[in-house]
């Protein structure tokens, strides 16, 4: 009898916490709704519509698709310069920003000046630090081929070079180094100290020391920069669009329009071909094509990347 009588009570109390739950969830619930759910849903209903931000889209079913899928011709070398930086430039950025943090963190004297050193150029513009980067490394008046130059190096064209422009990019983003520093610095103070007391005492080096003492408690956070490299590289635009712009010399005055990809296409990027096809060709389907496809690419490979590191962890254990 008591039970039937609290059931009523129970039910409202129940009520009460699932209405709690909600508004503090509120504020991520229309976040993710304004900012991710409509935007993707859009693009989705745009991707099946001829639709050049004018007249009202009219369905056309997959001519959107077949069009970037088998017709388009940039579709390729833009796809592959981008899963090149993603492969190359995650990978060198993560390997860099780690060797950094590990010399800064052993480092007796002047930790603070060293660190800021190296944190400083990630606080440059990346409009700015490109506009540095093209100009030291000009092949004709540029002061890094001067200095190669005068120790018998022949130095290449940079940004100039199909060869070399995707390279010239990767030192770019190494030099702006000090995100990835900072946060690995972090994880290796965090490594218990003990650990490493008992390594010595074991007569471990310096190599096993970080194979079996250090890598064990900083993978976390190699996974986190692997993971966020790769959903910023997949979105790589403003970097390569400005060292392209610069490197071919021409005049960006009002009204000019220039295709991305200087030189020979070897700097476009997916992200570039959406914005030349939405923005300047105004074809909105095929750029909600090519967003769905580097989305779909990017959680490809981030659902990879997480269950490689769920079966590794399974392994250990």
């Amino acid at each position: 009898m008591a039970t039937s009588t609290n059931a009523p009570a129970l039910r409202r109390k129940a009520r009460r916490e699932r209405l709690r739950t909600l508004g503090f969830l509120s504020p991520w619930l229309v976040g993710f709704t304004v900012f991710f759910g409509y935007p993707l849903i859009a693009t989705v209903y745009f991707s099946f519509m001829h639709y050049n931000q004018i007249k009202a889209p009219t369905f056309v079913g997959l001519r959107n698709w077949r069009y970037v899928l088998e017709q388009m011709p940039l579709f390729g070398p833009a796809l592959w310069n981008t899963l090149w930086l993603v492969v190359v430039m995650v990978a060198l950025r993560v390997v860099f920003g780690l060797g950094i943090g590990l010399l800064v963190t052993k480092v007796k004297s002047g930790v603070g000046f060293f660190r800021t050193a190296f944190y400083l150029p990630y606080l440059a513009p990346p409009v700015a630090a490109t506009v540095a980067f093209v100009f030291l490394l000009n092949p004709g008046t540029g002061p890094v081929n001067d200095i190669l130059g005068s120790i018998g190096i022949h130095a290449p064209n940079w940004f100039n070079d199909p060869a070399w422009a995707k390279p010239s990019l990767v030192l770019l983003s190494l030099w702006g180094i000090g995100d990835l520093m900072v946060i690995f610095m972090a994880a290796l103070l965090d490594v218990p100290k003990e650990q490493y007391e008992a390594a010595d005492l074991d007569g471990a080096g310096a190599f096993h020391k970080f194979r079996y003492v250090t890598w064990p408690s900083i993978t976390p956070i190699v996974m986190f920069a692997v993971v966020t490299g790769v959903v910023q590289t997949m979105q790589y635009y403003t970097q390569a669009l400005v060292a392209g712009k610069l490197a071919s010399g021409v005049s960006l005055g009002p009204g000019t329009v220039i295709q991305p990809g200087y030189p020979d296409h070897s700097t476009l990027t997916v992200p570039q071909l959406v914005y030349s096809l939405g923005f300047q060709n105004f074809n909105t389907g095929a750029a909600c094509v090519l967003s769905l496809v580097l989305f779909a690419i990017a959680m490809a490979v981030t659902t990879l990347l997480m269950r490689r590191r769920a079966g590794l962890l399974s392994a250990d254990d």
